[in-house]
């Protein structure tokens, strides 16, 4: 376990803006002051990790360099069984340059169809999310969240972004498209920590979050 703490100002390395206020939140309670890479003007490296960690810590890297600031970095996506884990670390670029992550989700379903993945067994997905935070002296750290859950159609909410409408979270009635932020991502007592992003960020905070 590390001994450094995370204070001050700090880069979280997103231009995605629901992404953005999801860390946002998350860092709010410990009095950290967040600006983002896309505030900043930073350009947005080219994510050639073949894993969410390796991403993440690209993008973290990237902009700690750029900015001279410790840098926080999320790489997320969804991970669907029956399509080999597809599409995983491509999930946003299965949105396109628009960020249509409505045809991101029909494009899922066609294939699902495709393999007549009806049942909620052959419809099993998780989201995964690996947090990275890079300092500028070099030290860094990161956590992988997972949470499992299953495919709906057709898509129920319009809370959250990305995948969240079609998420229906293990052992819940809703889909993240559907729930709160707090009740998606809020910590203990407001919320249960069940996204991935809560996951991983708790894990975080046991590491380097000032009590």
């Amino acid at each position: 376990m590390t001994d450094r703490r995370l204070s001050g100002k700090v880069v979280i390395a997103t231009h995605n803006s629901g992404k953005l206020r999801e860390m946002r939140e998350l860092l709010a309670p410990y009095g950290i002051e967040a600006v983002s890479a896309g505030e900043l003007h930073l350009a947005e490296p080219d994510e050639t990790g073949l894993t969410f960690i390796a991403n993440a810590y690209i993008k973290a890297k990237a902009a700690c360099d750029a900015s001279g600031l410790p840098a926080f970095s999320d790489d997320s996506g969804l991970c669907v069984e029956a399509l080999n884990g597809d599409p995983g670390i491509y999930s946003a670029r299965w949105a396109g340059p628009e960020k249509d992550f409505s045809a991101a989700m029909a494009k899922i379903e066609a294939e699902l169809a495709k393999k007549e993945a009806k049942e909620p067994s052959q419809r099993r997905a998780h989201f995964i999310s690996a947090l990275s935070i890079v300092w500028p002296d070099g030290e860094q750290i990161e956590v992988e969240g997972r949470v499992d859950g299953t495919l709906v159609w057709p898509p129920r909410g319009d809370a959250g972004f990305g995948y969240d409408p079609m998420f229906l979270p293990d052992g819940h009635t809703r889909t993240f498209g559907e729930m709160t932020s707090i009740e998606k991502h809020g910590l203990p007592p407001l919320g249960l920590g069940l996204s991935h992003r809560a996951r991983a960020f708790t894990m975080l905070a046991k590491l380097c979050l000032a009590p």
